[in-house]
């Protein structure tokens, strides 16, 4: 696998973490021990066994945690920072044949940012959610969070040119709206004073 190869995989995986943290982790271990990937250099740990046992069992803790309506937010809490760790350490496991220096930079920056933009849409999309179902959307969204995370780190490892196009549009797409909505949005000192019938 050439550089360019490997860095487009880290990133498609990485914005897999963005919706869970372990679906990702445990692909890149089943590939691993398999014989489907070839880790970086320090990496090798992520191919064992007892490490995809313990993906496994993290995967399904995590994804049975969406579904319980008080814990999905505290899981949302505490997701954003490790997938955006989680991204890092990807990008890091895939990236071969660079400068450490030069490997970590573009882990930290491209796969833990990725991850970052990934889980915070996701944040975003079950606040509204929340607000605008009470709550009764949220096991949907969960269920959509999770093919996101599947059918994303499967196409990161058979297509990840194509992944990462997509991610790009995602972005511009969902960025889009984004500042959109927050245009839209009244601004506490802007609001316009009720008009007194005489």
């Amino acid at each position: 696998m050439d550089t360019l190869t490997s860095i487009l995989l880290g990133v498609g995986l990485s914005a897999a973490c963005g919706f869970r943290v372990f679906v990702p982790m445990l692909f890149i271990s089943v590939a691993a021990i398999s014989g489907h990937l070839t880790l970086a250099p320090g990496f090798q740990w992520m191919g064992t066994y007892p490490a995809m046992i313990t993906f496994a069992v993290a995967t399904a803790l995590e994804i049975g945690g969406y579904y319980i309506p008080w814990l999905d937010h505290l899981l949302d809490t505490l997701a954003t920072p490790a997938a955006v760790v989680a991204g890092a350490v990807i990008s890091a496991a895939m990236i071969t044949k660079v400068d450490p220096m030069l490997k970590w930079t573009l882990a930290i920056i491209v796969g833990g940012g990725v991850a970052g933009l990934v889980q915070g849409s996701t944040v975003l999309a079950r606040a509204t959610s929340t607000s605008t179902t009470a709550g009764l959307g949220n096991p949907l969204l969960a269920t959509i969070e999770f093919g996101g995370a599947v059918v994303t780190s499967f196409m990161a490892f058979l297509a990840p040119w194509l992944t990462v196009a997509l991610i790009i549009l995602c972005v511009i797409f969902f960025g889009k709206r984004l500042l959109k909505t927050l245009r839209l949005a009244p601004s506490p000192g802007k609001q316009k004073p009720p008009r007194i019938n005489q």
